[in-house]
């Protein structure tokens, strides 16, 4: 474990093993593990009831009570990255490498399914109108109504792995391969475009009526206006896949390479952490002011807003996809060895705009759902 640990926090290890002597770190072991027996990059979303719910690289996709058992699983036909989605009504939405996106009904069985023309990794956003948005590797964005009838595509140039985000007037966000950032309305007609300089992986975060931020492989943070116009841009230099969050005094936190980023939000760095391996899943603003990372090789950990380490937990090497947090402080995680793990955090989500990867314990991607 103190290997490990050390890994986690990079230049400031021994800092952090003085603050555990002092009684003010923390190591934080599992409530309870239950064997899936494979790995997840599939980050969880919660449904209303406490069922976490998540997909695999086997193509199992599971659902899990709040006590650690299953309660069933569902057999896709390939690796499950992308998160799921969980509406109102219970129905679970997720995309998968079967070039295929699936709805399934609270109790496991199949409500419709969708062949696109490449992998789905994009996560899925749920709109109030009960509207379902994602994209796919095949270049087309797609929007469905719940009965799993099409509603509209639209095509861009370049593959889509960004996961949809939808503003408080319904319009849709996500970014494309193709090195644009898109505004698409609920009929699916083009607002506007934002060009980067690079693919577009990340998803992005909305700050309420203010904002969107956003990353690109070329190595930028870009904050737009709702009119698509750029309030200002960040060079962070990061490449990943790691999206912005929104801590509740406004701070933006995102994962660039192989450590974390605060940023104010008039774009100034406030600090760095470093991390020994590249961070690919997004942090998590929490209740109590800080935030919550993973880093690749499973280091855990959590730092308050001064940058200062206060509980991390080793997840045996494996750490790709963002966790999800129960309204009692309850973390769950995938971790090496076919394991999910439940570990007791004592906060909840941060009451922020944006706090986590698809905006709310649902993943629903949605702003008017930030705080459910």
């Amino acid at each position: 474990m103190a290997t490990e640990l050390y890994r986690f926090v990079g230049t400031v290890a021994v800092c952090a093993f003085v603050m555990q002597a002092r009684g003010e770190y923390r190591d934080l072991t599992a409530q309870w593990s239950f064997n899936f027996g494979t790995i997840s990059d599939s980050s969880p979303a919660l449904g209303p009831d406490g069922t976490i719910y998540f997909g695999a690289f086997d193509g199992k996709f599971w659902a899990l009570n709040s006590t650690g058992s299953k309660k069933w699983v569902f057999r896709a036909g390939s690796e499950i990255k992308s998160s799921p989605a969980v509406a109102s009504d219970g129905t679970v939405y997720f995309g998968c490498r079967d070039r295929k996106f699936y709805a399934v009904a609270a109790d496991g069985r199949k409500k419709w399914e969708f062949k696109t023309g490449g992998w789905v990794d994009s996560s899925p956003a749920l709109g109030t109108n009960g509207a379902v948005y994602f994209g796919s590797w095949d270049k087309n964005f797609y929007a469905f109504n719940p009965d799993g009838s099409k509603k509209w595509q639209f095509q861009t140039a370049g593959e889509i792995v960004s996961s949809p985000a939808i503003g408080g007037d319904g319009r849709i966000y996500f970014g494309s391969g193709d090195k644009k950032f898109y505004a698409l309305d609920i009929e699916g007609n083009r607002k506007w475009d934002y060009e980067t300089g690079g693919a577009i992986i990340s998803s992005p975060a909305i700050n309420g009526d203010e904002c969107l931020y956003f990353t690109s492989v070329d190595g930028y943070l870009y904050v737009l206006n709702f009119d698509g116009k750029l309030r200002w841009r960040l060079r962070t230099g990061g490449i990943g896949e790691s999206s912005p969050v929104i801590a509740e005094d406004g701070t933006i936190y995102v994962g660039v390479n192989s450590g974390i980023w605060a940023i104010t939000p008039d774009g100034k760095q406030k600090w760095s952490r470093p991390t020994e391996e590249p961070v690919e899943a997004s942090p998590i603003a929490l209740s109590d002011k800080s935030v919550c990372l993973v880093s690749r090789t499973g280091g855990l950990g959590d730092v308050d807003a001064e940058n200062v380490l206060k509980w991390g937990h080793y997840c045996y090497g494996y750490g790709y996809a963002t966790p999800a947090v129960s309204p009692a402080g309850m973390l769950y995680l995938s971790e090496k060895a076919g394991l999910y793990s439940a570990i007791p955090v004592g906060a909840s989500l941060a009451k922020s705009p944006w706090p986590k990867f698809r905006g709310n314990a649902r993943n629903t991607g949605n702003i008017s759902d930030h705080w459910r």
